[in-house]
């Protein structure tokens, strides 16, 4: 199963704050120790919100939101995506992991829908595009 891991922002991750060495050399520790275990799909950090922009969807309308945004404890400050057995595997993994940030942190783990999750609404056409697109996604990344 895919797990998404997010990283909740801070009021230093939104400051754009960045990390010390010691914790960048911490996590460049771990992702290896993830990418030898097979486990490791992507990761990356977020710039602060207030670099960011928001498209708000309303029927056929779209309005664009400029950041910062409000309440940091609901923002992402980055991810992983990891390949895992199942979500307690993903726990044990993360127990692992350098704290992200000074003092407390808060890291969250998603399951990714699988194609089997959507059941007969997903047409053997809808499901050969998806797989055609992943595949081009994973020839141009490889370029």
């Amino acid at each position: 199963m895919k797990v998404m891991v997010l990283v909740k922002a801070t009021t230093d991750s939104e400051a754009g704050t960045m990390p010390s060495e010691s914790l960048l050399a911490a996590m460049g520790q771990f992702n290896e120790e993830l990418v030898k275990a097979g486990v490791l799909l992507a990761a990356d950090g977020l710039k602060p919100s207030a670099l960011g922009k928001r498209v708000q969807f309303s029927g056929a309308q779209r309005s664009v939101i400029d950041g910062p945004f409000a309440e940091t404890k609901e923002l992402v400050a980055g991810f992983w995506l990891w390949q895992v057995k199942s979500i307690d595997e993903a726990v044990e993994w993360l127990k692992r992991s350098p704290n992200p940030f000074p003092g407390e942190s808060i890291v969250e783990i998603r399951p990714v829908f699988e194609a089997e999750d959507f059941g007969a609404e997903l047409t053997p056409a809808l499901r050969a595009q998806a797989d055609r697109q992943r595949d081009e996604i994973n020839k141009s990344a490889k370029h």
